[in-house]
């Protein structure tokens, strides 16, 4: 499946809650959620029409939600879950540990972007330093006690110091810390579950990978 290149706010109306896809926008009256509470389409309004979800239409959306709000393809949304089923632990905490763990994903929650999307370019564009070393790949795995920092040419781009200076970021997540001046984040332990502020019922997707 190729990754979505159209409009992001429906991606946010079709599973009808925000994603925060589109950063600081998703907190504005120009929300698309907020202004349009239905589903795109021609048919989006017709709700009175809609029969009650099936089990597997159930299972099947929140696996949509979760995946659209990493930004995977489904191949690496797939990928990610078979190898987290090999490990210890509960298989829908270890997938979502392992989503946080990505390395554009601790770039957005350190606050240097916007975005997960935005978070993804920086990396890929070469902007982003793990443990002293240029690292260009999302899907890299932040282990406890590394450091990401800005390369030192990228310490100054635009869509970095905007992203620091929104107050609406609030504070990063409990298992990561973060020196906004310097531009540098380190993970210090790894995620639980509790700690990952992300609204999902994670077993669904397990049962639906299961079948």
């Amino acid at each position: 499946m190729a990754r979505h290149t159209g409009p992001s706010c429906r991606l946010c109306r079709r599973e009808g809650v925000k994603l925060f896809l589109k950063g600081t926008r998703c907190l504005t009256e120009k929300c698309a959620v907020d202004k349009r509470a239905y589903p795109p389409g021609q048919h989006g309004q017709s709700t009175g029409r809609r029969r009650k979800a099936s089990q597997y239409s159930r299972q099947l959306r929140e696996k949509q939600k979760v995946k659209r709000i990493y930004g995977l393809t489904e191949g690496q949304f797939r990928t990610t879950f078979e190898r987290v089923e090999r490990e210890e632990g509960k298989t829908g905490h270890n997938l979502l540990i392992a989503l946080e763990s990505r390395l554009d994903n601790v770039v957005y929650r350190l606050g240097f972007a916007p975005s997960r999307k935005s978070a993804r370019q920086l990396v890929r564009h070469g902007h982003l330093e793990v443990g002293g070393h240029r690292v260009d790949i999302p899907s890299y795995q932040v282990k406890p006690g590394e450091e990401v920092r800005l390369a030192k040419g990228s310490r100054e781009l635009v869509v970095v110091a905007a992203s620091l200076e929104l107050a609406s970021r609030g504070q990063p997540v409990s298992w990561i810390t973060v020196d906004r001046d310097a531009k540098v984040g380190r993970v210090t332990e790894r995620p639980t579950r509790d700690a990952i502020p992300i609204a999902a019922e994670e077993q669904l997707i397990v049962e639906l990978y299961s079948k």
